[in-house]
C-alpha cells in the first residue's frame, strides 16, 4: 500500500516547466564542460560564467575578465539596460562599481529613479533616458562626461549594436560586451541595415554576425576573447590588455557559440525589484 505522505511528498516536489528546462540547462552545461576540448583550456571564459543579475552567465565571464586584466577603474557604462532589475552591469554596482545607464523607455528610467534613488544621489549611478543612435552616441556620452577610458562597455539593444560601437570612435572601453546575431552562424558578413529609428521585431534580422563584429573589433584595436554559451553574448577585450591571458585564436571560428536560447540560468529564488534597495549603504569602492 501507498504511503499517503509519500504520495503527497512527491505530489509537491512534481517539477514544473521552468524546473525540467533548468535542470535539462544544468545537465547540458556540465555535460559540455566535460567533454568540448574547447573549454578544458584554462584561458576559456565558458567555465567561469554564473548568474547574478545578467540575463544569463555574462556575470561570472565578466568577473572573470576583469580578474585576469586588472587594475580596472571600475567604472561602467551600458545602454539597453531595461527597467534595471536584470543587465550586465547591476552586479558591479551592486560590488561599488560606478557608472552609466542610459535607456531610451521613460517608463524603464522612471523605475531605475525610485529603485536606485540613493545610489544615484551618491553620484555612484547616473541614469539618462536617451534614444541613442549612431548620429548622437558621441554627443550622449560627452554631456555625460563619461572618460575616454573606463573598465566596461555593454550594449544591448537588439538592433544598431553594430553602429553605435562603430560609432564610438573616441571612446576606448578596456572590455566591451555586445550582443550578436547567432542565427547567422560563425563565418557569415552580416549586418543589418542602419536605421537609427529601429525597432525589433523579433525576427532574425537584427543586430550583426559575431564575424562581422571580429572584424569591427580588430579594426578598432579589440580581440574577441569568448562568448556566452547561450551564444548571445560576445567579449572582447582591447589589444594591449590581452597579453597571453586569453584563449587563441581569437576568431568568429574558435570562438563562436551556437544560439542556445533554450539554455535557462538560474540563481534560485524570483527576483525582486526591492531587493536593490538593500545595497545602497555600500561604499564606493575605488
Amino acid at each position: 500500500m501507498d504511503d499517503p505522505g509519500t504520495t503527497q511528498f512527491f505530489e509537491q516536489q512534481r517539477l514544473t516547466g521552468n524546473s525540467l528546462q533548468y535542470l535539462a540547462s544544468q545537465l547540458y552545461y556540465a555535460y559540455a564542460l566535460r567533454t568540448e576540448p574547447r573549454y578544458q583550456d584554462p584561458k576559456s571564459l565558458v567555465p567561469h560564467g554564473y548568474r547574478v543579475y545578467s540575463q544569463n552567465d555574462e556575470d561570472g565571464i565578466i568577473a572573470e575578465i576583469m580578474r585576469r586584466i586588472g587594475n580596472v577603474d571600475r567604472r561602467f557604462v551600458e545602454f539597453g539596460v531595461g527597467d534595471g532589475v536584470e543587465n550586465n552591469s547591476l552586479g558591479l554596482l551592486m560590488e561599488g562599481w560606478q557608472g552609466t545607464w542610459i535607456d531610451g523607455s521613460a517608463e524603464n528610467i522612471g523605475k531605475i529613479k525610485d529603485r536606485c534613488a540613493e545610489l544615484i544621489r551618491r553620484e555612484q549611478l547616473q541614469v539618462e533616458q536617451a534614444f541613442i543612435d549612431a548620429e548622437n552616441v558621441q554627443d550622449t556620452f560627452q554631456s555625460l562626461n563619461v572618460p575616454a577610458e573606463f573598465s566596461l562597455l555593454s550594449v544591448d539593444i537588439d538592433g544598431n549594436d553594430y553602429w553605435m560601437w562603430r560609432a564610438l570612435c573616441d571612446y576606448r572601453p578596456k572590455v566591451v560586451v555586445i550582443e550578436y546575431n547567432a542565427g547567422m552562424g560563425p563565418r557569415a558578413e552580416w549586418k543589418q541595415e542602419y536605421d537609427p529609428k529601429w525597432v525589433w521585431q523579433e525576427t532574425r534580422n537584427f543586430g550583426a554576425s559575431l564575424k562581422s563584429f571580429e572584424l569591427l573589433g580588430r579594426e578598432k584595436g579589440y580581440c574577441l576573447v569568448g562568448c556566452s554559451i547561450k551564444g548571445m553574448n560576445a567579449f572582447f577585450v582591447r589589444e594591449d590588455l590581452v597579453g597571453e591571458r586569453f584563449q587563441e585564436p581569437f576568431t568568429s571560428e574558435f570562438h563562436f557559440e551556437p544560439p542556445r536560447y533554450y539554455l535557462w540560468f538560474s540563481t534560485g529564488h524570483r527576483k525582486d525589484p526591492a531587493e536593490i534597495k538593500s545595497f545602497e549603504t555600500y561604499p564606493i569602492q575605488k
